[in-house]
């Protein structure tokens, strides 16, 4: 184990503390997955050879599908890749009519990142790579910027929405040359999808359509072409919390966001969306609900059925879908250890407590909550901080006299209620009350 970095630690205490997910320094706390990890480092390798890749990453509540997400982003930007994420929400959707699917897109644009921004917020500097690029392929080659420039963008004109994609891009080239940051703030913005009509568009940029609802989904894969001929090795778009459109009241509502899924589906498996890849976690209950679920849609159980030679301790790492197994005892004393580490800030003689403080705190939460304590460890991890934060501000304190005070629950969702799509108010509906997963 190395040293740690303040501003890693400090993002990563506090982070598991509220108990979510660290944004950084995921490194340092990782544990297990080892086989998981594996199958999507040869999906990276994928896409940076100019082939796509879907992926269901299915998991408990608690059971770190977030960190594992979080984790194969940061890896992504290691592999030269461009990474993006975002959480679905009621207001951010893969397919509505009210503007749910444009704010997802808003917000992947808005997380874009690269290894050099690996917070988000990549997108001009994007666009600055592929100008530098563009200008240097012109230096060599004797021809004129514009003229390269608009050579290298020809073939996204070949996609559906390529031709003001790339006379947007033309309008970024024309501010960065003459200086005019205004004109290449509103082609950013039009990239970020937030242009809300289109003559404000026409106005600003001379280009006839916007990013909408309705081509969310082809937008992002020109932003995949586009970022390979920036110099990068392709996109990878994260999209969590995917048990909101199991949640949608209306069953129209749900079917059109689930045929969506079907269109991405098609095309990465197919091989027709070049540089670009997904991963989305959701629940168990998300995927295999009969009435609610992606398998209440014939066409995504087919293709997302399971190998059912893949039991008993068998295990199949091809597939779309990828289940996260818990995380075994070991692996949670394992992760205690680097929590400690981490508060020592990477130094062991600062260590807050020595290893038998860690197995006297996990036969304690065994005792309150049985296996709950490691297979959905979010709670475990939460008291475990809060512990040796404690004996950091108070020095003279013994931590066994703490142990026995720790209130450790079971992780688990609170209770949801349908959410109302107003967008498709008029399809069948659903009502769910006090509905518990």
């Amino acid at each position: 184990m190395s040293r740690i970095r303040e501003k890693e630690r400090r993002a990563i205490l506090d982070s598991l503390r509220a108990g979510v997910v660290p944004r950084v320094g995921q490194q340092h706390i990782q544990v297990g997955r080892a086989a998981e990890v594996q199958a999507l480092l040869k999906d990276i390798d994928t896409i940076a050879d100019e082939g796509s890749a879907i992926r269901f990453i299915i998991g408990e509540y608690g059971s770190g599908k977030t960190f594992f997400l979080n984790l194969i982003h940061s890896i992504a930007l290691e592999r030269k890749l461009v990474s993006t994420c975002a959480d679905l929400t009621p207001d951010r959707r893969l397919h509505a009519t009210g503007g749910q699917a444009r704010a997802l897109y808003a917000e992947l644009m808005r997380n874009i990142s690269t290894r050099a921004k690996p917070d988000g917020g990549a997108l001009a500097s994007i666009a600055e790579r592929f100008i530098s690029q563009s200008l240097q392929q012109a230096r060599e080659t004797g021809s004129s910027p514009g003229s390269t420039i608009h050579e290298r963008l020809a073939h996204l004109t070949e996609m559906t929405g390529g031709y003001d994609f790339a006379l947007v891009l033309e309008a970024y080239w024309r501010g960065h040359d003459s200086g005019n940051e205004q004109l290449k703030g509103d082609a950013v913005r039009w990239l970020r999808a937030e242009f809300s009509t289109k003559t404000d568009a026409r106005k600003a940029l001379g280009v006839r359509t916007i990013i909408d609802d309705a081509n969310c989904y082809d937008h992002l894969k020109l932003m995949a072409r586009f970022v390979r001929l920036a110099g990068y090795n392709g996109l990878l778009v994260a999209l969590d919390e995917l048990v909101n459109l199991f949640k949608l009241s209306s069953s129209q509502a749900r079917k059109s966001n689930y045929e969506q899924i079907l269109r991405i589906l098609n095309d990465t498996l197919q091989g027709s969306a070049e540089g670009l890849g997904f991963l989305m976690g959701g629940t168990p209950e998300f995927l295999m609900d009969a009435r609610r679920g992606l398998y209440s849609y014939e066409a995504l159980q087919t293709r997302l059925a399971e190998n059912r030679f893949a039991r008993d301790g068998l295990v199949d790492y091809s597939g779309p879908v990828i289940r996260l197994a818990n995380l075994s005892q070991e692996d949670l004393y394992i992760l205690l250890q680097k929590i400690r580490h981490v508060m020592a800030a990477g130094d062991e003689s600062d260590y807050l407590v020595p290893d038998e403080a860690l197995t006297a705190f996990l036969d304690h939460c065994h005792q309150r909550i049985g296996a709950a304590y490691f297979k959905t460890p979010r709670n475990s991890i939460k008291e475990f901080v809060a512990l040796l934060s404690v004996l950091e501000q108070n020095p003279g304190q013994d931590w066994r006299g703490l142990i026995g005070q720790v209130e450790v629950e079971t992780d688990g969702p609170e209770e949801i209620e349908a959410l109302d799509d107003e967008a498709t108010g008029n399809g069948e509906q659903e009502q769910l009350h006090g509905f518990q997963l």
